[in-house]
């Protein structure tokens, strides 16, 4: 029982976890960012082809 009481009291799995998430939420960022900003490229490009 003092074993199951000192794995609920422990805060070091949670800290690992937030940081998991977090690191998982920049990540979805990024690729977002990345797709937003790479088909506005490809448009940007695209136009200046045609153009030439």
């Amino acid at each position: 029982m003092s074993m199951f009481k000192s794995f609920l009291a422990d805060k070091s799995g949670a800290t690992a976890i937030e940081y998991g998430l977090i690191a998982s939420l920049i990540g979805v960022a990024i690729i977002g960012a990345a797709t937003l900003l790479g088909t506005s490229l490809s448009n940007t490009f695209n136009t200046v082809s045609s153009h030439l």
